[in-house]
């Protein structure tokens, strides 16, 4: 569908500066000819006045206030729990197309009920799995499609990382520990391969790292329908200060015609620095934010964005996060299709 944006700038808000992603998003934003930082709200007014002056966007002190401004976008990067009331709101007043964070929802309810008052309002829903823009992945969905491959028999993946502490381990704010926080996004690339729905789910989770109530570490299995399986480390286990990076996001595609490897990460530079005292990795390849910004800004727009995520796509994936807590309590596979 067309908004008739013409050739003017297109209108985003952020609603809330919670999620760190939020940064890199309106970095990207502010760069770009065809869009404008309209304006910045956050429920943590030091948050909040911290963004406007680095991004030289203005601030606004109600969620209210900024959706009047004759917005054509708006992005939610809030805590998790409040993704639900912060999307409800912006498709009410009229947005036209909105970026909701990762996950989508802490509820599936929550999640789905997002989805349909996007539809009722006109809105295009999108969940940022920043992703489907790795270039290394594209290449395995292509070779994959054009029959390099043959058949995937198995996918290995991992999705680690630091604990980002914060509202993250805060359950109520979060709706889990380091399954939900990693588990969508892999969720979603076996998605966008394979093509198929997941039909069971298997998980075992752990506290061993930190030892508090949310776990902080998770692995999975995942059948998915007519065949093939994934087998997920999603885990905050990298040291805050003394590992390389932050983490990683990789797939190896085992299949009939060979095995494929992906790191989404490894465009970096080794750096290290006697002040800091450690080693970290500085990205220099593609840059996944800007490549979902783009195409959102496009769906903004009423241009095409094939691979745009979309709020069912966020919902597919939070279901399997879900699932993988069920099964950690019950220590029994979810069944998610009727077999």
């Amino acid at each position: 569908m067309r908004f008739n944006l013409a050739d003017r700038p297109v209108r985003v808000g952020i609603l809330s500066f919670a999620h760190m992603h939020s940064y890199s998003y309106a970095a990207s934003l502010v760069t770009r000819n065809d869009a404008v930082l309209a304006g910045i709200w956050d429920a943590d007014a030091g948050r909040s006045l911290s963004a406007g002056e680095r991004f030289e966007a203005p601030v606004f002190d109600s969620v209210d206030e900024l959706l009047s401004q004759n917005l054509d976008a708006v992005i939610v990067t809030s805590e998790n729990a409040g993704h639900r009331n912060l999307v409800e709101l912006a498709a009410s007043a009229g947005i036209k197309a909105i970026l909701c964070e990762k996950p989508i929802a802490i509820t599936k309810e929550d999640g789905e009920a997002m989805v349909e008052i996007c539809k009722a309002h006109g809105t295009f829903l999108s969940t940022a799995f920043p992703c489907r823009y790795s270039p290394s992945f594209e290449k395995l969905v292509d070779s994959y499609r054009g029959g390099a491959l043959g058949e995937i028999l198995a996918i290995r993946a991992t999705n680690h990382g630091v604990c980002p502490f914060g509202w993250f381990v805060d359950v109520e704010q979060s709706g889990g520990g380091a399954v939900i926080d990693h588990t969508v996004h892999v969720a979603d690339l076996n998605w966008v391969l394979l093509q198929k729905k997941a039909a069971t789910v298997y998980a075992e989770t752990g506290n061993n790292m930190y030892h508090q109530m949310w776990e902080d570490t998770g692995f999975l299995t995942i059948e998915y329908a007519d065949g093939p399986f994934c087998t997920l480390d999603s885990s905050w286990s990298r040291p805050k200060k003394s590992f390389s990076t932050w983490g990683d996001v990789t797939l190896e595609v085992v299949a009939t015609g060979g095995v494929a490897q992906v790191d989404m990460f490894g465009q970096a530079l080794n750096h290290y620095d006697e002040k800091m005292e450690h080693h970290r990795l500085i990205g220099w390849g593609s840059d996944l934010d800007r490549g979902l910004i783009s195409d959102f800004l496009n769906a903004a727009k009423g241009e095409p964005a094939p691979k745009l995520p979309t709020g069912e796509d966020g919902v597919r994936a939070l279901e399997i996060a879900l699932a993988a807590y069920e099964s950690a309590v019950s220590s029994k596979p979810i069944q998610l299709i009727a077999g």
